[in-house]
């Protein structure tokens, strides 16, 4: 596995962390200002929309000057406004300054993934992936632990922590990453021409699948879970909350122990069946979930959930990597989008369920979004064998006609929807 891989992978660790230990600071520093419940939440939601909107942005400064000057310009930004933002004087500062740490946090994702997807081959793609979403994983359950320690001490200490954090993560990066060497696809000649544009990934049916798939991790990993699991273990099945953080436990120690797994299958079997796997296995857990009414079978769906979380976080990516030509960073951050667009609609559309039906009916159209993922991987051809996949015509300009050795099936041919 390449160097870079690792360094990655420590640098998510440390975005984690620090995004963790904030998270249990921000209402309470909120509401340190007077504010109510529902201007201490959009302080957190401030960072999400602003992740989701500049994701385009952030996609076209990966383009135009390359994935490692702005990942590490992100993390700066992110450690720069998240060390203000513990010194802000009033609620519109922290807000204004959590905003710009969701740009940050964009820029970091968007070229931190493109970079990712360059650096190693088809054949360790999604294993590389697994290993940089454990990064972000094992960050984000120790992250919460300190956080409540430094929280409790004072709300802006763990603003300072995690300032500090990324800007030291920052500094390994920029020296880890310096000559890094990165698969450009297709010949170099022509760089323009040689990039996989918007047009042609969304006719692509693997992108198609791969969007789908994200969309719905982020609506219910990043958003139902998040939001409603709470919830329902006090509400529905009427047992105290220490069981949220014991399903939440066993869904995250199901994660990272089937990561290794999950890359191992996307790389050798594929792409496609990992893909199938993870959401169906996701939509049984979400199933499992909406029958639920003990604590057994709760945290049974718990565990599934983790498993299917870790194929679905592993799959799509590998396929992004796998139809991009050179810099990819607009084709990533639409797949990145997708997911946080899962994630901001998710709650929102099952919260209006909830007070208006049931936690089941919920949790049954949350099943029902997690469907379409593998049932679009199902029709999508297979991208693992694909050294410079063939991409639909882009009429919006010139193709790459440079092509190396080609060892795809027939069936990639077939791409185009």
């Amino acid at each position: 596995m390449p160097r870079e891989v690792s360094v990655l992978a420590a640098i998510a660790f440390a975005v984690a962390v620090g995004f963790g230990v904030v998270a249990p600071a921000l209402p309470v520093f909120a509401r340190d200002f007077g504010v109510g419940h529902t201007a201490a939440a959009a302080v957190i939601s401030a960072f999400a929309l602003m992740r989701f909107v500049s994701a385009p942005l952030a996609g076209r400064l990966v383009d135009r000057i390359g994935e490692r000057t702005v990942m590490l310009a992100g993390i700066f930004f992110v450690a720069a406004s998240s060390a203000m933002a513990g010194l802000a004087q009033s609620y519109l500062q922290l807000l204004v300054l959590r905003s710009v740490g969701g740009v940050g946090s964009a820029m970091f994702t968007v070229s931190a993934v493109s970079l990712l997807l360059r650096v190693v081959d088809a054949d360790r793609r999604g294993r590389a992936n697994g290993l940089f979403q454990a990064g972000f994983l094992v960050g984000g359950l120790m992250g919460p632990v300190v956080g409540g320690l430094l929280t409790e001490l004072s709300p802006r200490l763990p603003f300072f922590v995690y300032g500090a954090t990324l800007a030291v993560a920052g500094a390994i990066g920029a020296l880890s990453l310096a000559r890094t060497t990165l698969h450009e696809r297709l010949g170099r000649q022509d760089g323009e021409a040689n990039r996989t544009s918007l047009r042609q990934a969304f006719r692509h049916r693997a992108y198609q699948a791969a969007l789908v798939s994200n969309f719905g991790t982020g609506w219910a990993l990043f958003g139902v879970r998040s939001s409603l699991i709470p919830l329902f273990v006090v509400e529905g099945l009427k047992v105290g909350a220490i069981w949220t953080g014991i399903g939440f436990l066993v869904g995250s120690v199901a994660q990272a122990l089937s990561l290794v797994s999950a890359g191992k299958v996307a790389d050798q079997a594929g792409r496609r069946p990992a893909m199938i796997l993870g959401g169906s296995v996701a939509f049984v857990a979400m199933v499992v979930v909406t029958v639920s009414s003990t604590v057994p079978t709760y945290l049974l769906a718990m565990g599934l959930f983790g498993v299917g979380a870790a194929f679905l976080g592993v799959a799509p990516g590998a396929v992004i990597g796998d139809i991009m030509r050179g810099r990819g960073g607009q084709v990533v951050a639409v797949f990145q989008m997708s997911s946080d667009l899962g994630a901001i609609a998710g709650p929102l559309v099952a919260g209006v369920l909830v007070d208006s039906l049931s936690f089941g009916s919920a949790f049954g159209a949350t099943a029902v979004i997690l469907v379409f993922g593998p049932l679009l991987a199902l029709r999508m051809p297979e991208t693992r064998y694909a050294r410079q996949p063939e991409l639909p015509e882009d009429s919006s300009g010139p193709e790459a006609t440079t092509r190396g050795e080609d060892t795809r099936p027939e069936e990639f041919e077939r791409g185009e929807a």
